[in-house]
Order: structure tokens, then C-alpha cells, then sequence
């Protein structure tokens, strides 16, 4: 009997982790997904100048507005606290402001509340909603909203 019943516990907890059912949102991998999103090269009027902007892929387009993970690397974007960050798929020297990545491989990220100290290129992982930016040049192409660091 009591074989019978931890083989039904054992089914349980396999099924709710089979179906998904746990709390917890499947984590995309969002570099790979950043990662497929064309850039077109457009006139800026405003600014004179061509800027690339991107064409979000279908895939990308659905997580809009829903919670995502992100992990990578802690890029500090002014020497005081701050409730930004950037999160790069690569280290510093690698990032695309440093380094030749292009604009998929870093994200914005506003924390609802004020980091712990961190060190640069310090892996991070973030919980936040996706936020897709394709026409306003002063703001990154990838931005994760009221995110905290997990």
C-alpha cells in the first residue's frame, strides 16, 4: 500500500512539472530570440541622420507585455546607484557600446527598486515585463520594466 502511494505522489509532482503548472513562467532563451530580429536602415528626420530600426519577429512580438527572465552580464550605466542597468550577453569588453556586438545583445533593465552593490561584468538574472522599443532612438531596442533581480 504504501508503495502505491508514493508512486502516486511520484506521478503528481511529474505531471504538474510535465504540464507546467508551477508558478513560475517558462524562461525564454531571449538572447536567441533578440538575436533574430532584422534591423532596417532608416532617415531619421528629426535627428538628420540614418539609424538602424528593428522589425520584431512574430515570436518576439507575443512576449510583449508578459514576464520574462533575462540573464548576462551587469553593465553599470552611472557610477551612483541607479535603478538602470544594462544587461549584455557578453562582457564589457565584448558589449556592443565596448566591443562589436550589435544591438541584440544588450537589454535595458529599470528595477523597481535600487540594485545591491554590483561589479562589472557581475552575471545577473532579471525578472521583468518585455518591452519592445522600434521607433524612439534615445531608448534601447530591448527594455525589461519593473524587474527585479532574482
Amino acid at each position: 500500500m504504501r508503495k502505491i502511494f508514493t508512486h502516486s505522489i511520484l506521478l503528481i509532482v511529474v505531471s504538474a512539472l510535465i504540464s507546467g503548472t508551477g508558478k513560475r513562467p517558462p524562461k525564454e532563451d531571449l538572447w536567441a530570440l533578440f538575436q533574430r530580429v532584422p534591423f532596417k536602415e532608416k532617415l531619421n528626420r528629426d535627428f538628420g541622420m540614418y539609424f538602424f530600426y528593428p522589425e520584431f519577429t512574430q515570436e518576439l512580438t507575443s512576449l510583449k507585455g508578459k514576464e520574462v527572465f533575462l540573464k548576462g552580464f551587469y553593465i553599470p550605466l552611472d557610477m551612483q546607484a541607479s535603478k538602470t542597468l544594462i544587461l549584455s550577453k557578453f562582457p564589457m569588453a565584448e558589449c556592443f557600446f565596448c566591443g562589436a556586438a550589435g544591438p541584440e545583445s544588450v537589454a535595458v533593465v529599470y528595477l523597481k527598486s535600487n540594485p545591491p552593490r554590483m561589479k562589472v561584468d557581475q552575471v545577473v538574472e532579471v525578472r521583468g515585463i518585455l518591452d519592445l522599443n522600434s521607433s524612439d532612438v534615445e531608448e534601447m531596442t530591448f527594455i525589461i520594466r519593473d524587474a527585479t533581480i532574482i
